[in-house]
């Protein structure tokens, strides 16, 4: 149960901590670029990440993303039971910390926007939208199996190696869709914004899914000797 705790937790200060840096400090007035900008909301994703993997990564592997779980479940690294119960936590994470993001933005007053960071794409934008996901996700869980490989992996550097890959993702991808790669970091906040959030909600599932499953499947051939 411990892991599965240490899951939910990481995943809550995930959404809390990202989110929450476009929320108030993304951008000011209303004006993109016035706040921290894109750098500094990947910043906060990537932080996040490192701080959480050196938090309870040797309590849970620090997963806190439905994809990872799922890229570490079909390369072998964990149990079909174990992988549903931690995807479950993961949503529940992140669903308590968009509540508690909603719960600031409801309760004072501040520069940016008034929404809860949930990710959305232009309608006529929906192939591109996809295939970024996908992609994207498919290099961060890459990077996870990768770095924390027993044999091959990157030892007490793979936190470090995997915040900062998120970093970049969200570099490049916050402009197409704000950055999900991670359908539990998706779910959250859909769910406290509604509207055109919940409505695209379901390619920010599937997409990171399947580039997780992919993930999974190319991992597994390069690391066979």
């Amino acid at each position: 149960m411990k892991k599965y705790v240490a899951e939910l937790i990481g995943t809550m200060i995930l959404v809390l901590m990202g989110c929450g840096s476009a929320v108030f400090a993304g951008s000011v007035a209303g004006t993109v670029g016035a706040g921290v900008g894109t750098l500094g909301v990947a910043l906060a994703f990537g932080l996040a990440v490192v701080a959480m993997a050196y938090t309870i990564g040797n309590i849970s592997g620090c997963h806190i993303n439905p994809a990872i779980t799922l890229g570490v479940w079909l390369s072998g690294g964990m149990k079909p039971k174990r992988a549903m119960m931690y995807m479950l936590f993961q949503v529940v994470g992140a669903i308590l910390g968009s509540l508690l993001l909603s719960l600031l933005v409801s309760t004072g007053t501040h520069g940016g926007p008034t929404t809860t960071g949930s990710n959305t794409f232009a309608p006529d934008c929906m192939m591109q939208a996809f295939i970024a996901e996908l992609v994207f996700t498919f290099i961060f869980v890459l990077v996870v199996l990768g770095t924390t490989d027993e044999k091959k992996g990157a030892g007490n550097f793979a936190g470090l190696a995997i915040g900062l890959t998120l970093v970049l993702i969200h570099i490049v991808c916050i402009p197409i869709t704000g950055t999900s790669v991670n359908p539990a970091r998706s779910i959250g906040p859909a769910l406290m914004e509604g509207g055109q959030a919940m409505e695209q909600l379901w390619l920010f599932i599937v997409a990171p899914l399947l580039g997780g499953a992919l993930s999974a499947l190319v991992w597994k051939y390069i690391k066979t000797e």
